[in-house]
């Protein structure tokens, strides 16, 4: 395990809007594999690196909560390398019915 602040910028948000490509509910770390789509039509692949999966089911996240072609809306902090398309998930959001996790408040905070 590593210091996630070795690998982003922590002080930093940015939002990434795209459709979910993978979701891999693993330990130590889970991702979801983003897909984003620019107004050219150019499609950008995001990994979005998120806690280990005894953490995601405490929250209420399991292995089927996010499908391929989900269309999600994650914030969080950048990849320092901004070439490799990493974020350190802190928010996602499925708009079709409203499904949220805050990773710090867990499922549908208020």
């Amino acid at each position: 395990i590593y210091s996630f602040g070795a690998y982003y910028s922590e002080e930093q948000t940015i939002t990434v809007d795209g459709k979910v490509a993978a979701f891999l509910y693993r330990n130590p770390h889970s991702f979801v594999d983003l897909e984003t789509t620019d107004d050219h039509g150019n499609v950008t692949k995001w990994a979005a690196e998120w806690g280990g999966s005894g953490r995601l089911s405490r929250m209420g996240v399991l292995p089927e909560t996010f499908q391929p072609g989900d269309h999600v809306i994650i914030t969080g902090a950048p990849g320092r390398d901004t070439s490799q398309h990493r974020i350190h998930l802190k928010t996602i959001v499925r708009p079709s019915d409203g499904l949220k996790f805050d990773s710090l408040r867990g499922r549908n905070p208020r």
